[in-house]
């Protein structure tokens, strides 16, 4: 008998990264404890057996050698990377006992529990929200990734829902706009080339630059960034002009077509060429390719929204499936976030209960100018002296890094961090503490890119020495004095049931049965065809920015924020966006990496590998006016700081215009820091968000 022989058995679970796609997976388990090859789950009609590939090699992350395993104090200096192992017990009872120090010493909101998606369970991701309104500590505003994207879909939908993304099989166009869904969301390519296939139908990409997507459009449209809705408007104006608009769908569905065509009469082709680098004639072929195709599926992302005008380019590209009225027909429509048909009950989760109104709420995209005393981001209240940090790596991530850098080296700022590797973040705390993976513990997903409610259960045990999110939340608890309010003492699985029950959706027990819930609804709500999510059933070409319904609105105690009085009436371009200019002649945008996910699969060697190294990606006419040759060290920076980068020469971007690839790590660039020393942490109107792919930038030969 051979005693080395394995058993490798499949087992089932949901992909917990902050990607719309939340894939349906299938886990190769080896042995019962270790985790082999992961394939996407061929049964679910999204998923599609497709996954991109730094999920299926998880086995590189999972059981990755510099995984943190044991609980760490700072023994040096902050940053200096010296450290002492501890016990859990010990390393809980530090951060118990500095967590209540700061209380006592500038009260309860001193302490700023900060958080956000490197796990999208809602049990793992959102427990902290529990201790948070127990103990008071300062509000969150998570206003980093969603805002202006759903702020703009939702001021003309009214909803955070769309068409069935399944359909875009059954369209005969299919619009991928402001997304590089083969780097972010592969599962939107599954279904558009299916639909290429089976349909002959066209797939037109809109993006910034010649990307891995727009590699596989029949019609790829590169424009400026940040004048996505310059095109949305010429694109209507030549529907109207032509005769291409569904006037009786507008008499029926929308607030005030009329109103809007006439606005649109001075937003030409030639006006929109001038803002986006597209020719009339390209913006003329693809007006009449969406005109006279019914089933035109516009797959909006949130990349061309990441911009200080990003609502108002995503209400208006929107906007053209109401002119055209292709929200119809099956595989027709506008779609960009199913999150609003998810009925999950988080009260008890996230202690609604004990939530106080009166607590301040801290924007997570200010926290650069929170941590260094900015007295409006702090909402006029006393200074942050205690982080506790979960699933998230600002010191990496978040915008204006020299501000949130210097804001963690404070002697008088304890910080923990719970996480699975060192990060930059970590480097810098005073105690860090060692965090499971996914297939480690129980937990339940929801996929904002389709509609499948999907449950992770736990597949194999940690290594000794980490612990799930909410063990951490569980123990801090009791050592705080809260473990005896509403929602605490409950497992993981007793939370899901929670959530799950009042709409009848089972329980975890029946959810790990059948993997998944399908909570697709009915065609005509769908598509709107009810009605839209207003009170008058109408589309929206009027939003009422400056009050309106959004799925992330700050809180009244925040209020309006960004240059709100700029906002337009009807849907347009706005110069909202840093444009360039003499000193600063290049646009900068920081687009996401095929082989990373934010910070994540940063560490593992295969994406590394891949991605080769931080680069810059530049006109070759432009890196000829500066001297600059291909793979030469340059310099890129402004008011905000600057950075040594290597020139990719690339025709595949307009002049003008420049691209970085991949949050990479700090220490992956030769002086320590990273892209987001360059990226700007003003909060965008109405209704905040970081505009990371919005800077004005210069670049020089080193």
């Amino acid at each position: 008998m051979n005693q080395h022989a394995t058993t490798t058995t499949i087992r089932h679970s949901a992909c917990p990264h902050d990607c719309p796609s939340t894939c349906a997976l299938d886990v190769e388990v080896i042995d019962g404890r270790r985790i082999g090859r992961i394939h996407g789950a061929k049964d679910n009609a999204y998923t599609a057996g497709v996954i991109c590939a730094k999920v299926a090699r998880y086995s590189e992350r999972i059981h990755h050698p510099d995984r943190l395993l044991k609980p760490l104090v700072r023994a040096g200096a902050k940053g200096d990377g010296n450290w002492k192992e501890a016990s859990w017990e010990a390393a809980l009872d530090l951060v118990a006992e500095r967590l209540l120090r700061a209380e006592e010493k500038d009260g309860s909101e001193a302490v700023w529990p900060y958080y956000y998606a490197g796990t999208m369970g809602l049990v793992q991701r959102d427990s902290i929200e529990r201790l948070r309104h127990a103990k008071k500590y300062s509000g969150f505003f998570g206003s980093i990734c969603t805002n202006l994207a759903w702020t703009g879909y939702v001021m003309g939908t009214g909803r955070l829902t769309g068409p069935d993304p399944r359909e875009m099989a059954k369209s005969d166009c299919v619009v991928i706009w402001g997304t590089n869904a083969v780097a972010t969301q592969v599962n939107v390519m599954t279904h558009a080339i299916r639909a290429r296939k089976e349909r002959g139908a066209k797939i037109v990409v809109v993006d910034i630059y010649d990307n891995a997507t727009m590699k596989q459009a029949d019609l790829g449209l590169i424009v400026k960034p940040g004048t996505d809705g310059a095109l949305g408007c010429a694109v209507m104006h030549v529907l109207f002009r032509d005769g291409m608009a569904d006037w009786a769908y507008l008499e029926k569905y929308t607030d005030d077509p009329h109103g809007l065509e006439a606005h649109l009469r001075t937003r030409t082709p030639q006006w929109a060429s001038a803002i986006t680098g597209l020719s009339v004639e390209e913006i003329e072929g693809f007006a009449h390719l969406i005109g006279k195709t019914p089933r035109t599926f516009f797959r909006l992302g949130y990349g061309f929204a990441r911009q200080r005008n990003g609502s108002v380019n995503m209400h208006a590209v929107a906007s053209i499936a109401a002119v055209t009225g292709c929200w119809q027909y099956e595989g027709g429509g506008a779609f960009h976030n199913n999150g609003a048909i998810y009925q999950i009950d988080k009260r008890l989760l996230e202690g609604a209960s004990l939530k106080d109104p009166k607590i301040r709420h801290l924007d997570q995209s200010q926290i650069g100018r929170v941590l260094t005393g900015d007295a409006e981001a702090l909402r006029h209240g006393p200074p942050v002296t205690a982080l506790f940090i979960q699933n998230t790596n600002p010191v990496n991530v978040a915008p204006e890094q020299r501000l949130v850098t210097r804001g963690f080296l404070r002697d008088d700022l304890f910080s923990c961090v719970h996480e699975q590797f060192m990060t930059d973040t970590a480097k810098v705390a005073d105690v860090v503490l060692p965090a499971t993976m996914f297939m480690e513990h129980d937990d339940i997903y929801r996929g904002g890119g389709h509609q499948y409610l999907m449950v992770g259960p736990k597949l194999v045990d940690p290594p000794e020495g980490p612990r799930s999110n909410l063990f951490v939340i569980e123990e801090l608890a009791k050592r705080l004095g809260v473990a005896d309010q509403p929602g605490f003492g409950l497992s993981e699985r007793e939370h899901v049931d929670i959530m799950v029950a009042q709409h009848g959706y089972g329980t975890f027990e029946t959810l790990e049965r059948d993997r998944w819930l399908d909570l697709q609804p009915e065609f005509d709500t769908a598509h709107f065809l009810d009605g839209f999510g207003h009170p008058d059933g109408k589309y929206r070409f009027k939003p009422e920015w400056n009050g309106g319904f959004a799925p992330n609105k700050p809180p009244a105690s925040v209020g309006l924020l960004g240059d709100h009085a700029m906002l337009p009436e009807f849907p347009d371009h706005v110069d909202m966006i840093e444009v360039a200019d003499a000193e600063h002649p290049f646009r900068l945008a920081t687009s996401p990496s095929r082989n990373f996910l934010n910070s994540t699969f940063t560490e593992t060697p295969t994406s590394l590998k891949k991605e080769g190294r931080p680069e810059l990606l530049l006109h070759p006419l432009d890196a000829e006016a500066l001297g600059i040759a291909d793979g030469g060290r340059i310099e890129v920076g402004n008011t905000r700081g600057e950075l040594v980068l290597h020139a990719k020469l690339f025709d595949g971007v307009k002049r003008g215009v420049v691209i970085a690839e991949g949050i990479w790590p700090n220490s992956a660039h030769e002086r320590g820091e990273g892209i987001n020393v360059l990226t700007g942490a003003d909060a965008a109107a109405p209704y905040g968000g970081a505009a990371f792919h919005d800077n004005r930038v210069w670049v020089r030969a080193v």
